[in-house]
């Protein structure tokens, strides 16, 4: 089994060191992300034992696999002693992560060998998000109606990944679930991360084209890493500097992804843009090193960055090859949102672009907002409740225009 590299983003943080457990023991301060890691290993494990189809059936859309665990006296200190998982679509999911290239045991990796850890920023109806320990995937809690939402597409959705060779800015749904603790039930999907896994990110907008009530809150930017909208964007003169020929694809994909959204009339989602500046990652690194000299004595050694043993030829196991990648550099087949700032650019910077929160469809609840705030605002304002053709058109528009 491969064992993933530790995440070695340089920032002034205490390093983290994961000790992979003989026994798999899923630990986490939350009951929930145990199970979790419970339900992601079993399922793995299930999977690995089915063969896989030439290809998938109408019913495989509808499936699911379910287990209920009673009495769970082994490690009943991290478990809850009675729980439900289930897994959606098992098949096909199992299906999407090939088509991203991911193998099944990286994935079972990235999310059982250590507890996700939580994230600052909460979705707009108030959902969780964890960032595995590798900053692969994330992993966040949505509501039944978002479990709905994602039925109601998932064909058209792998037909298009399909299609597309899994090349798209759109989310990499990896996996949907659904947790029953003390008889609450916790719907969980996993995606690829749009961010780097050793890249830190120091400024990170959403985008959606609109500038009426844009701008982050001031509680938003008491966060460490707040979430920046349209307006701030503007205000700060942002651009992303990147050469023509990435450009040209990067717009490509970005025509051909909203195209595919409108066609399934969804609407209200996000370009999340990430930068990473490589001049202060430089910096950061050195007074890191500086930190690092001063407490040798503690023994923690310096194993952020090392690898973990595991063969060179493991899947998915290029980042632990024997050729360390330098500051600013990242493996186009991890990060797959990360498109590097042109030469002449005046600061050297990696962009992390991904479209992001795809399963709002356009119906009587939009449909009723986007009359109330047409009330307010007057009929030609640029507000976020269009219907789904004005909305991509506006998207693909203003990131149009912030690209040089």
């Amino acid at each position: 089994m491969a064992a993933n590299p530790p995440f070695a983003s340089k920032t002034k943080t205490k390093k983290k060191h994961f000790v992979a457990q003989k026994v798999k023991l899923f630990r986490a301060s939350d009951p929930l992300l145990s199970v979790l890691m419970w339900g992601v290993n079993h399922s793995i494990n299930e999977l690995s034992h089915v063969q896989i189809p030439i290809m998938l059936m109408p019913d495989d859309f509808k499936a699911y696999s379910k287990i209920k665990v009673d009495n769970h006296l082994f490690n009943k200190e991290n478990m809850p002693s009675h729980f439900k998982f289930k897994e959606y679509c098992p098949m096909v999911f199992r299906n999407l992560r090939e088509r991203f290239t991911i193998d099944d045991q990286d994935f079972q990796n990235s999310v059982t060998r250590s507890a996700p850890f939580s994230n600052d920023s909460q979705g707009r109806s108030g959902a969780r998000f964890h960032t595995t320990y590798d900053r692969r995937y994330v992993v966040k809690t949505i509501s039944s109606e978002d479990v709905a939402e994602m039925h109601n597409i998932l064909k058209k959705y792998h037909q298009y990944i399909v299609e597309c060779h899994g090349n798209t800015l759109i989310p990499q749904f990896l996996g949907m679930y659904r947790l029953t603790v003390d008889g609450v039930e916790t719907y969980m999907i996993v995606t690829r991360n749009v961010f780097g896994h050793r890249l830190h990110v120091y400024r990170k907008y959403d985008l959606k084209g609109s500038t009426v009530a844009r701008e982050a809150s001031d509680k938003e930017k008491a966060k460490e890493l707040p979430t920046y909208k349209d307006n701030d964007f503007i205000n700060d003169g942002q651009k992303i500097h990147i050469n023509e020929e990435n450009k040209k694809l990067f717009l490509e994909k970005l025509k051909k992804d909203v195209e595919f959204l409108a066609q399934l009339k969804i609407m209200d989602y996000s370009l999340l843009v990430g930068i990473h500046d490589v001049e202060r990652a430089e910096q950061d690194e050195m007074e890191f090193e500086d930190e690092e000299d001063e407490g040798e004595s503690d023994g923690a050694g310096g194993q952020v960055t090392g690898s973990c043993g595991t063969p060179p030829d493991s899947p998915g196991n290029i980042l632990n090859s024997s050729r360390p990648l330098a500051l600013g550099e990242f493996d186009p087949t991890i990060d797959v949102y990360a498109i590097k700032s042109h030469e002449n650019s005046q600061r050297k910077e990696v962009y992390f672009l991904g479209i992001i929160d795809i399963l709002t469809h356009y119906d009587a609840k939009k449909k009723a907002a986007h009359a109330a705030k047409t009330v307010k605002h007057g009929a030609g304002a640029e507000i976020s409740t269009v219907n789904p053709e004005q909305y991509s058109k506006r998207f693909v528009e203003f990131i149009t225009s912030i690209l040089t």
